[in-house]
């Protein structure tokens, strides 16, 4: 008898290296069938539907990314460390990406348009995630003083991501790593701007 934990566990890792690569639109339940070796019947006995099964892969691959770059920022000290340890983590998705595909909020921004609110609802909750988690560090900056008190924790929050994810798919298209380069530098006098 099959450990239904492991199935699952089996079906998203599977399922989110082809909706990560292939997109979720192309990827049919018949791909799945093939990477898991598993019956239809028993993807959809951990899954209600082709949907649920994107927006839990979703946040598999999210968590999965979401880890990674906490054990990145975890070992810095303070604020500005910890948002160049951001960067520099999203710099690795050109030579080196953490999940296969990219990251998986961009991939899935791509797809979620008015046509698959779902995905579209689960993918605004990462990038919601990821927007808080950056607030954090710079509201903490400023509680400790190391960052300036003016700052507009949201607004750089926004530029960030706006300006990694950009850069990520810049990068992406033209095979290197001259956009995201650039950006991380830009970025980073941007934080030196905002130390006390």
């Amino acid at each position: 008898m099959r450990d239904p934990e492991a199935t699952r566990e089996t079906i998203l890792k599977k399922s989110g290296i082809l909706f990560n690569t292939r997109g979720y639109k192309s990827t049919s339940i018949s791909d799945i069938t093939e990477a898991t070796g598993y019956t239809k019947g028993a993807i959809y006995r951990h899954f209600e539907s082709k949907v649920d099964l994107e927006v839990a892969t979703l946040a598999h691959l999210s968590s999965l990314m979401l880890d990674k770059l906490r054990t990145c920022i975890k070992t810095e000290t303070t604020a500005p460390a910890k948002l160049r340890a951001m960067f520099h983590f999203f710099e690795s998705y050109i030579t080196k990406p953490p999940l296969k595909g990219g990251c998986p909020l961009l991939n899935a921004a791509i797809e979620a348009d008015d046509s698959h609110p779902a995905l579209r609802r689960a993918a605004l909750r990462i990038l919601r995630e990821m927007r808080d988690s950056i607030v954090r560090v710079l509201e903490n900056g400023i509680r400790y003083n190391q960052l300036r008190t003016d700052i507009d924790v949201s607004e750089f929050a926004t530029l960030m991501i706006a300006s990694l994810e950009g850069a990520i798919m810049m990068s992406k298209l033209s095979g290197n790593d001259e956009d995201i380069k650039r950006v991380i530098a830009h970025l980073d006098k941007q934080v030196a701007t905002l130390i006390r």
